[in-house]
C-alpha cells in the first residue's frame, strides 16, 4: 500500500478561514460541511485514512533558515503563489487509480480540486 497526500486550494487574496466561511450562504456552508463529513467518514470506514488537517492561511507562516551561519526566522511563506495548500488528508491506498477516486469524492465535496501526491517510500535495503 502507498500512502498519498491528497490537498485542497485555497486562493492567496482570500485566505479563507474558519471565520470567514461563517460569510458562506448558510445553506450552501451546511451541504458542503456534510459532504466532506460523508467524505471523511467512508475514508476512516474504508480503513484509507491516516491523518488529517486544515492549515492556517500563508500570511501566519514563518519560515525558518538555517542553512547560513546563522538561523534566519522570517515572518513569511516559503514561497508566494497565487494558491496554496488549505488542507490535507494523508491516505493509504492500493494504487493511484483508487487514491485519484478518493481525490474525485473528496473533490465534489469541497467543490474544489483535489491534488493527488504518493509519498516518497524510503529504498529497500
Amino acid at each position: 500500500m502507498t500512502r498519498y497526500f491528497l490537498t485542497m486550494p485555497h486562493d492567496s487574496a482570500d485566505e479563507p478561514t474558519m471565520e470567514s466561511m461563517q460569510a458562506m450562504d448558510p445553506a450552501e456552508l451546511a451541504a458542503v460541511m456534510a459532504a466532506v463529513d460523508e467524505f471523511n467518514t467512508a475514508l476512516v470506514e474504508s480503513g484509507a485514512f491516516r491523518f488529517a488537517g486544515g492549515l492556517h492561511p500563508p500570511s501566519t507562516a514563518k519560515t525558518v533558515d538555517a542553512s547560513g551561519a546563522e538561523p534566519r526566522v522570517l515572518d513569511e511563506p516559503f514561497v508566494e503563489a497565487p494558491l496554496y495548500v488549505g488542507g490535507f488528508w494523508v491516505i493509504e491506498a492500493a494504487d493511484e487509480r483508487t487514491a485519484v477516486e478518493w481525490a474525485t469524492r473528496a473533490s465534489r465535496a469541497l467543490r474544489t480540486p483535489i491534488e493527488v501526491r504518493a509519498l516518497q517510500q524510503a529504498p529497500d535495503a
